[in-house]
């Protein structure tokens, strides 16, 4: 667990599919999505630019049908920037074990050590489908097992054969190694049984959305118990939203703001998409802001704990609740979950590219004072 006065690493995230002042879905019914500034490279490197500056250590950009590819797109991003390093998501339907090891060390030399890798099994049906992928949920953690067993073992150097229920090599290995930099390290989220034994036994750092404290501590402990049984440590990280401002009643009317905006419309089909995924903590997310049909869109019905609004998740898939509040309750909500175990943070705020920097100026000297006095 985190003591105290460890100091915790900080990420912004990378809106892919767009940006914008409003929460809205992240694909529409006609596969357009509905932001108001489009994710093409000029936007999101002002984005990268900013997190930078902001001094957060990396970027976070999601995979699916809804965003631009995550390979693709951070390694012309990167071209923009000089230290940041990107969280780069996949899924492992998408690529072959041994390429995705070759591509993680050409991204690692190309760029001097500056991939994250971020492994994502898949939770919509309706969506791994679309893409040729028909194996059920249980199958699909054991593929992910597997899969990230290949790549790391590609990247210890070794040259090997490999007969298993997903894969098979022959010879396999990198032929360029990573030559002056290490391999990246492996992101890795999910909560149910399934999704732990990976996490315990292949990743790095674990993530999790945000919910109440204590029971995010409570979901910290099992993962490294697991991950302590399989002989390795993990580092633990929470993904979530920031509205931080000069004071809470400004916090509170930008979090008003974002709700007027939200059609009932979208809400309703939100709930529809929501319904039919098989992800654990996909539905943890989806009660927390759906909890009740008359009270969907009230602010207060929406409030989960001290300074914690859900009001997010009523359109936006995975991550959807913010930390609300004047920057000192923001940094003080953080450093909570610090001390209960988590050791790296994810965040984003509406739009990505103000609030990097209004988080980079008005929290983060907070958040670096506390680590430093405490």
């Amino acid at each position: 667990m985190s003591s105290e006065n460890s100091a915790p690493r900080w990420h912004w995230f990378l809106p892919t599919s767009g940006d914008g002042r409003n929460v809205t879905n992240v694909i529409d019914q006609l596969g357009q999505t509905s932001m108001s500034r489009p994710a093409d490279v000029e936007y999101l490197a002002e984005v990268a630019k900013a997190a930078e500056r902001a001094g957060f250590e990396g970027v976070l950009t999601p995979t699916g049908s809804g965003c631009e590819d995550a390979w693709v797109t951070c390694a012309a991003v990167a071209q923009h920037t000089e230290k940041l390093k990107f969280i780069v998501a996949l899924r492992p339907d998408a690529i072959a074990p041994a390429w995705a090891a070759h591509q993680s060390a050409s991204f690692q030399r190309l760029t001097g050590g500056r991939l994250l890798l971020n492994v994502v099994t898949g939770g919509d049906p309706v969506e791994q489908k679309s893409f040729g992928d028909h194996l059920d949920k249980e199958a699909r953690y054991r593929r992910t097992g597997e899969f990230l067993e290949v790549v790391k073992r590609s990247w210890s150097g070794e040259t090997f054969d490999h007969e298993g229920e997903f894969f098979h090599l022959e010879k396999g290995g990198l032929r360029l190694g990573f030559g002056e930099v290490d391999p990246p390290r492996v992101y890795f989220g999910g909560a149910s049984p399934p999704a732990l034994e990976v996490a315990a036994r292949h990743a790095d750092t674990w993530l999790t959305w945000g919910e109440p404290v204590d029971t995010v501590a409570g979901r910290v402990a099992p993962v490294r118990e697991k991950a302590e049984a399989a002989g390795r440590e993990i580092s633990c990280g929470l993904r979530i939203h920031v509205i931080s401002r000069d004071t809470e009643e400004e916090a509170w009317l930008e979090a008003d703001r974002i709700l007027e905006a939200i059609d009932p419309e979208q809400v309703a089909a939100a709930r529809e998409k929501f319904a039919r995924m098989e992800s654990t903590a996909q539905a943890r997310m989806t009660d927390l802001s759906h909890s009740s049909e008359g009270d969907a869109l009230d602010r207060d019905a929406l409030v989960i704990g001290p300074n914690l609004w859900a009001g997010v998740g009523l359109v936006r898939e995975g991550a959807g609740t913010a930390i609300v509040g004047s920057h000192q309750q923001v940094a003080e909500r953080l450093l909570e979950y610090r001390d209960i175990g988590i050791d790296e943070f994810i965040l984003s705020g509406y739009p990505h590219l103000e609030e990097a920097l209004n988080f980079g100026e008005n929290v983060r000297p907070l958040l670096d004072a506390a680590t430093v006095f405490a």
